[in-house]
Parts: structure tokens; sequence; C-alpha cells
């Protein structure tokens, strides 16, 4: 007898199983931006450093997510979505246990093995779901990401306001919990005999390289920019991406397969992947903090930090629908430019206006459009260009790449505040950089559209 969530009356329980997953491991993996002053003050430590509670399970996203691709692409698909949920639930209790800023840091890293699992739930859905039903169930997984990460700071600053870190950690894994029963029961096994090798070596080449360039990044600041420390660290991980690529061009079994993702219709998503990530974790994390900042800020509470991100998740999941609509009237092509264009506006918006709450709630609400627009088409744009049977893996490197764009944006959004002396001015002149490098992203994804399918 068939698993119920293969059958076609069972699609509707496995989408929303999946949509859970992908929804709630970003609610989980989102317990870090709106309590990063909160986490500063009870631990007593700088702001840059409490950022590691986001920059930590974001880096953790990045360096697993193609390993978990690869051990999902075959018959382990199964048991790696519901060992992963194990990992996100137990590391929200290490983290919801005061023992101290370095224990939270180890839970708030399990936790983001969540977020590696989205290329998975994508894999399900196309292999399970009816042709008809695909593109607006991979739009709608893709965008529950963002969407999740703004339903989660509300959430999490209430509770944090009323009833401590602890508690909203402890929440998270309730959350994770319920999730990996629903998974437990619907999600069926895979129906590919054929299991993938994982590149361990390639793994850890990428794994070195990443933590490298994103330490540099994260500690500039309070090491200094010039340090050898920090230029060594920097160097040295740029070193070892590239000795990863170089390994993988010539690995027979790579993780990822560098050609497949470099190839038209493929290379623009990914590339917007990156720089929609540096944009999304900018705009939100800056918000976060200027909004809490009693100096140069607006000087709230922790719930209406929070509070001002509503507006961004849910024009996000309405820009997902505009994207859908654009891609049938215009052409597919056309949404990743208008995505870019709509986000810079909110990222140029909020640094010439942002003197009261309500401007700050407009160009949230702007910029959770433009995240949907980009955000969900992503995934829609590759899968027709990549064999079935590389689903997960080519998904899961554009996810990196979202992920990576996710810890630039996280750690270098403070560090620019500081390098541009700070305050208000810091805050207008890192908003203006990280709009032009996205403005740049959005011309080369442009560039690297073939003419013909524009």
């Amino acid at each position: 007898m068939a698993p119920e969530a293969t059958r076609p009356q069972g699609h509707g329980i496995l989408l929303f199983t999946l949509g859970l997953l992908t929804t709630i491991t970003a609610i989980v993996s989102s317990l870090g931006a709106p309590l990063i002053p909160a986490i500063a003050d009870d631990f007593d430590i700088a702001i840059t450093q409490a950022q590691w509670a986001l920059t930590a399970t974001l880096l953790t996203a990045a360096v697993a997510t193609p390993i978990i691709g690869r051990l999902g692409a075959g018959p382990l698909r199964r048991p790696t979505i519901l060992t992963g949920l194990v990992i996100v639930t137990l590391g929200s209790i290490l983290s919801a246990v005061e023992f101290g800023f370095v224990l939270m840091v180890v839970g708030r890293t399990m936790q983001g093995v969540g977020l590696a699992l989205v290329p998975l739930a994508l894999a399900v859905a196309r292999e399970v779901l009816p042709a008809s039903r695909l593109p607006s169930a991979v739009s709608m997984l893709s965008v529950a990401v963002v969407a999740g990460a703004g339903l989660g700071y509300p959430l999490t600053a209430t509770v944090a306001q009323y009833l401590g870190v602890s508690v909203a950690y402890a929440i998270g894994a309730a959350l994770s919990a319920f999730t990996l029963v629903m998974a437990v029961r619907f999600i069926p096994a895979s129906t590919s005999a054929t299991r993938m090798r994982v590149d361990w070596w390639g793994a850890l080449l990428l794994s070195l390289g990443m933590v490298g360039v994103l330490l540099a990044v994260s500690q500039g600041d309070h090491w200094g920019w010039g340090s050898a420390l920090t230029i060594g660290l920097a160097a040295t991980g740029v070193l070892f991406v590239l000795v990863f690529v170089v390994w993988t061009l010539r690995s027979s079994n790579p993780l990822v397969d560098l050609r497949l993702s470099a190839r038209p219709g493929v290379a623009a998503p990914n590339l917007i992947a990156f720089g929609a990530g540096l944009a999304m974790y900018t705009l939100l994390t800056l918000t976060i903090v200027m909004v809490q900042n009693d100096e140069w800020g607006l000087g709230r509470s922790i719930i209406m930090a929070g509070l001002t991100l509503l507006p961004y998740s849910i024009m996000s999941v309405t820009g997902s629908r505009f994207a859908l609509a654009a891609a049938r009237r215009l052409g597919p092509r056309i949404i990743l430019p208008i995505g870019c264009a709509v986000f810079i506006c909110s990222t140029v918006g909020l640094a010439l206006a942002h003197s009261n709450i309500v401007w700050v709630l407009i160009w949230t609400g702007v910029g959770g459009l433009g995240s949907g627009f980009t955000f969900s088409s992503l995934a829609v744009l590759i899968v027709p260009h990549i064999p079935q049977e590389e689903t997960g893996s080519a998904i899961a490197f554009n996810t990196v790449l979202r992920y990576l764009g996710f810890c630039v944006g996280s750690a270098a959004s403070v560090a620019l505040v500081a390098v541009y002396g700070g305050g208000d001015h810091g805050f207008v002149m890192t908003l203006l950089t990280m709009s032009s490098v996205f403005a740049l992203t959005g011309v080369g994804a442009w560039i690297l559209t073939p003419r013909e399918v524009r």
C-alpha cells in the first residue's frame, strides 16, 4: 500500500508538512537577530560578539547544506530530514539552558542544520507532486524561509521581552519537535535507489574556506581590519575556496557540480541568491539594531523591533504571488531584475527616511515584496534546467550561496556601521553601500541570462 503522502489525496498534507518544515526551521533559525541586543546586555559582551548568536546558525547552514543535499539525494533522503530535525530540536533545547553564551552559540550552531533541509523539501516536492502543482509548490516552499524569518522575529521578541531568552528557545524546541512528528508521519521515502556519494574532502575544503572568510568579515572590526589575524584568515579562506574549485572540477563525484551550476538558466539565479541573501540580512539586521538603539536610533523595545519586520514577512508572501503572475505574463526571467529593483528601493529608502517607526514599517514591507519576487523564483528558474536526480544538489548549491549572503550581510552590516564611524551616519552609509552591491548583482544576473530567454 502506498504511503498516504504519495497518493493524490495526500498531496495537500504533504505540502503542508513540507511548508511546515521550511517555515518552522526558518523561525527557529531566526532566534538570533531580534535578540542580539538583549543577549549582549545579558552576557555583558559587545554587540559584534553577540552577533554570533545569528552568524553561527547561518554559517552552519552554509557548511551543512551541500553535504545534506548529497546525503539526501537518494534513498537516505527521509532519514536525513528526520535526523536534521532531531539535531535542530536538541540545539534549541541546548540554547534554552542558561549555562553561558558559549553553550548558547553551540546550540544555535546545531539549529543551523534546519536551514540546510530546505533543498530536500524541494526535492521531495519535485518527486511526489504532479507537474501541474509543482511551480506554485516550489515557489511557496522557497518563500517560506523568508516569511518564516519575518514571522519568527516578532514572536521571539515578544516572548523574550516578557518571559526571557531561554523561553523563546524552548518554544523553538517545541516547534521543531512538532515538525519532526509531522515529518515522521507524512514525508515518504525516496523512490530513487541510487545512493549519492559525498565528497568529504570537498566538504572539508569548502567548510574551511567559508569559515576563514566569514571569521575575518565578522571579527575584522574587533581584531582590526589591517591586523595579521584578519588578513591571514581572509587569505587562507580564499585559498581554501580556490582549492575547492580546482578539486571539484577534477572530481568524478563532486560535492557540488560547478559546471551544472554555471550553465545558462542556472548561473543568474545563483548569483542573485547571494546578492538577495546579502540584501535581506543587511536590511533585517540593521533595522533591528536601529530600532532598539537609544543613542542614534529610535530607542524602542525589543517587541517593537520584532514587529517592524512583520510587514516584511507578509509582503514576501505577496511578492511571491506577484512573481508567479509576472512569470506567466512577461516571462520568468523578468522577475529577477524586478525583485532587485524593488529591494534596492527598500534599502535606499530606509537609509534616507527612518526618523519614525512608520517609515521603518513601510521600507521593511517594500523589502519583503522584493524578497518575495527573488527568493520565490530562484528554484522555479533552476528546476527546468537540471536533471531530476540532481535537484537536491543544484538547489543545495543555490541555497549555500543564499546562506553565504545571509552570513556576510549579518556580520558585515554591523561591522561596516563601525567602519563608517558608527551612529546614524554609519547606518546610512552601510545601507547605501550594500544597496550598490545588490545593484551590481542584479546587473550581473541580467548579463548572465541568455538573450533568447529574457
